[in-house]
C-alpha cells in the first residue's frame, strides 16, 4: 500500500476560542496518539486532510509534525463532522508499527454485474466495510467482492472471504451482498374492486336506515 505524506502543526493552546478561530482559517484540529506514548494535539489544513477523508480506500499516512525530526506512519482512526455543514471538525490519527498487527476498518468494493440482475433480480448490499487485523504492510486499500456469477437467491457472507495474511473479523454468517427477487407490485384494479365491494353494503345499510326513520315519522 502506498504511503501519503501529511504535514501538521502542534497545538499548544487547546481553548475553544482558539480552536474556533483556527477552523475559520481552514485548519482542522486533531490528535495523534501512539501505543505507550503521550498523545499530541495537532492541526492540519483542511485541503491537506481531504484526500484521507473523502476516499473509499484505506491509506497509510506519513505524518510530519512541525518541529519534530522524525516522521511517523499512522492511519486515520476517527473523524467527526459538523451536523449542519457536514465538514470535518476533528480527527484522530493512530500511530502504527511495521512489526505489530493493527485492526482497521476497510471498505468493500463490489466487482462485476450479477447474472441475477440481468434476470430481473435486485442487489442488496448489506455490509459496506469490514474490520480486519494484519500488519500495516498487508492492509488492503479495499476488499474486492466478485459478484458477476451471482444468480437470484445467491448471497456472499463474511465467511466466504479469504485474504492472504489478513484476518477478517465479524460473524461468518453475516451477509455482505445478496441478489434477491424483485418486489411484487400490487394490482391497482384488484385493489379498487375490493374497495368498491366493501363500500357497497355501507350505502345499502344507510338507505335502509333512512327508510325506517321515514316510517316512524
Amino acid at each position: 500500500m502506498a504511503t501519503v505524506n501529511l504535514s501538521a502543526q502542534k497545538r499548544d493552546d487547546l481553548g475553544n476560542s482558539t480552536t474556533k478561530t483556527a477552523r475559520k482559517k481552514g485548519f482542522i484540529p486533531g490528535v495523534f496518539y501512539f501505543k505507550d506514548a503521550p498523545s499530541i494535539a495537532i492541526s492540519v489544513k483542511d485541503t491537506a486532510l481531504n484526500p484521507f477523508v473523502y476516499t473509499s480506500e484505506v491509506r497509510i499516512i506519513n505524518l510530519q509534525i512541525e518541529g519534530s525530526d522524525k516522521a511517523q506512519n499512522c492511519i486515520l482512526k476517527d473523524i467527526q463532522f459538523d451536523p449542519v455543514s457536514d465538514k470535518p471538525i476533528h480527527f484522530d490519527l493512530l500511530g502504527i508499527s511495521e512489526n505489530e498487527t493493527i485492526k482497521v476498518e476497510v471498505p468493500i468494493k463490489l466487482v462485476g454485474a450479477p447474472i441475477g440482475v440481468r434476470d430481473g433480480g435486485v442487489i442488496q448490499h448489506v455490509l459496506h466495510s469490514l474490520e480486519v487485523e494484519c500488519l500495516p504492510a498487508n492492509i488492503p486499500a479495499h476488499i474486492d467482492v466478485e459478484i458477476a456469477s451471482m444468480a437470484i437467491g445467491d448471497a456472499i457472507h463474511i465467511g466466504d472471504l479469504k485474504i492472504e495474511n489478513v484476518e477478517i473479523h465479524g460473524n461468518p454468517t453475516s451477509t455482505i451482498v445478496a441478489v434477491v427477487p424483485p418486489a411484487v407490485e400490487k394490482v391497482e384494479g384488484a385493489a379498487a374492486e375490493g374497495e368498491a365491494a366493501t363500500a357497497e353494503p355501507e350505502v345499502i345499510a344507510k338507505g335502509k336506515k333512512d327508510e325506517e326513520e321515514g316510517e316512524k315519522k
